[in-house]
This record gives structure tokens, C-alpha cells and sequence, in this order.
């Protein structure tokens, strides 16, 4: 093969990939704007069952060590939701919860605590303010906040404190949550 054929093959692979790429984009919404993007899926073999109602709880106990990065495993309970609305499940039919524990306890509190405790604004208060609107609820562990001092009064509005996150996820799978961990 010449070495122009090779460029050939390789300029056209390069054009289709390019043009994949464009064709399909990952995008947030209907749900949550800004967050959870997710890539549309066409011609699914196993059928979404749009009738069904989705009750998910995650489990959230890590956290970025960059403190301006937004925690990608709160950002999965927005993808979840964004999915699941581009696929026509309604929102009253998608119950989430996240139980927020251990490293992750940080992203729980106000920017104003944040920014006093870290120096920096909490870049997952929007991310929990859309999600809390979105009715999810967001429960903190008792034991998490008082170990890593991260008092009530701290808390963004709408955080639920919790006796743990033990006590809050046997809770809600015993309410037919079903457990997602990342």
C-alpha cells in the first residue's frame, strides 16, 4: 500500500469518526439542566418500561479531591433522572435518594461554610439545589457530621440529617429502594 492510500484510509476514518461524533451528543434535561448529560440510545432491545416506577437511593461516600470539582457520583442521580426523562418516564415516577457519608459529608454544606472551611465556593450546591427541586431527597449521616464537624446549621437547605446512612439505607430498601453504588 502507497503511502498515499494510507493517508487516505486514514483521513477517511478520521471524517467518519468525526462525523459520529457529531451526529450524537451527550445532553442534560428535561430534568436537571447543566448536569447529567447522557447519551440518547436508539433502537433498544430491552424495552424501557415507561409505566414502572424507578426508586433508586445512591449511596455517596466519595468525593473528588479537587475541592472545585463537582462530585461525580451526586452528578449520577441527575443522569439517572435526565435518562430516564428523555425516555419518557415522568418525574412522579422516578423517586431518588442519595445518603451522603464519610468524604463526601463536604458536599453537603452551603458555600458559605464551604468557602469558610476550604476557601472556595462548594461547586455541588447548584447540583443539590437542581436536585432537591427536582424532589430527590438528599439525606446526610448523623455520624458523619458530628465526626467530621459538619454541623446541621451547615447544611445546604432541604438536606435531611439522618441518626446514619446505615439506618437511612436499610430505610429506603426496605421501602423498595433499590441500591446504586459508584
Amino acid at each position: 500500500m502507497t503511502r498515499f492510500h494510507e493517508l487516505l484510509g486514514l483521513t477517511l476514518l478520521l471524517v467518519f469518526s468525526f462525523q459520529i461524533s457529531i451526529a450524537q451528543k451527550k445532553e442534560s434535561d428535561p430534568i436537571i439542566d447543566e448536569y447529567g448529560e447522557v447519551w440518547k440510545i436508539e433502537n433498544q432491545d430491552y424495552t424501557l418500561d415507561t409505566s414502572k416506577t424507578f426508586k433508586a437511593v445512591f449511596d455517596i461516600m466519595s468525593t473528588p479531591d479537587d475541592l472545585d470539582q463537582v462530585n461525580p457520583s451526586i452528578e449520577t442521580a441527575a443522569r439517572f433522572l435526565n435518562m430516564h426523562g428523555q425516555n419518557g418516564v415522568p418525574l412522579e415516577q422516578l423517586k431518588v435518594a442519595l445518603v451522603i457519608h464519610n468524604k463526601a459529608s463536604k458536599d453537603v454544606i452551603s458555600s458559605e461554610a464551604y468557602e469558610k472551611k476550604y476557601g472556595t465556593k462548594n461547586p455541588n450546591e447548584d447540583l443539590l439545589n437542581a436536585l432537591l427541586a427536582a424532589n430527590v431527597e438528599i439525606i446526610f449521616c448523623g455520624q458523619s457530621s458530628v465526626s467530621g464537624g459538619f454541623p446541621k446549621e451547615d447544611l445546604i437547605q432541604g438536606v435531611q440529617l439522618s441518626l446514619s446512612a446505615m439506618t437511612a439505607l436499610i430505610q429506603l430498601q426496605d421501602d423498595n429502594y433499590r441500591l446504586i453504588k459508584f
